[in-house]
């Protein structure tokens, strides 16, 4: 007799390609990603605020939007990427050929409590769709503290718990869900001052209720 297993739920499929796209899913998850974040990569950048000359980074660049974006609005500046998707590190870089051969646009794998960059190294963080997967908060803000300049800004972006809590990949157990306070509370279990953290709320097409965390390092 044949044992029958057990079928996973799709969206359980789907919530684990967006936390780590791999294979010809993943690929898929990649161009959907393009769409999806396109409205909140926009909010978070406004909030973010590059300069032409800034050092930047992106946590999970996923196909390679936001650096793209980031190297237009920091044009005399380097982009550094990490993602834990070697899928998406294809991606990415086939996205960004020029601006990745010419040194301009780093991406590498890695995960978000060990990013690899030396001390003080950017200016900007950004951080799109990204901060349902930090299985461990306080040591991703330890890790962002360290490679984050005195007077540096940090943008990070979610979708509210109010949206959140109707889609079904929410209860695969691979996303953590916030309201307002919630993403504010996790911001200041870290090293930040808690004066120094905001959460702005914004309503994106189809009624998406998202929100924008930013959190403005003390000066050195």
């Amino acid at each position: 007799m044949i044992e029958a297993r057990p079928v996973r739920p799709a969206s359980s499929g789907l919530a684990e390609q967006l936390q780590n796209p791999h294979g010809a899913a993943g690929r898929l998850a990649g161009a959907a990603m393009r769409l999806i974040n396109r409205e909140p990569n926009a909010l978070a950048l406004e909030a973010l605020d590059v300069r032409g000359a800034e050092d930047v980074l992106e946590l999970g660049f996923g196909p390679g939007e936001g650096v793209r974006a980031l190297a237009r609005l920091s044009p005399r500046g380097t982009i550094y990427g990490i993602d834990q998707s070697a899928t998406m590190l294809a991606q990415a870089s086939a996205r960004n050929r020029a601006a990745v051969l010419d040194g301009r646009i780093r991406l590498s794998r890695a995960r978000f409590h060990e990013t690899g960059l030396p001390d003080r190294s950017v200016d900007k963080i950004l951080a799109v769709n990204v901060a349902y997967f930090w299985s461990d908060g306080p040591a991703v803000l330890s890790e962002l503290d360290r490679v984050l300049r005195p007077g540096g800004r940090i943008s990070i972006y979610v979708t509210d718990a109010s949206t959140m809590s109707r889609w079904k990949l929410t209860v695969s157990g691979h996303h953590r869900v916030f309201s307002a306070s919630q993403l504010k509370d996790v911001l200041a279990d870290g090293p930040f001052e808690e004066p120094r953290i905001s959460i702005a709320k914004a309503t994106l097409r189809l009624g998406i209720s998202g929100l924008v965390g930013v959190i403005d390092k003390a000066g050195g």
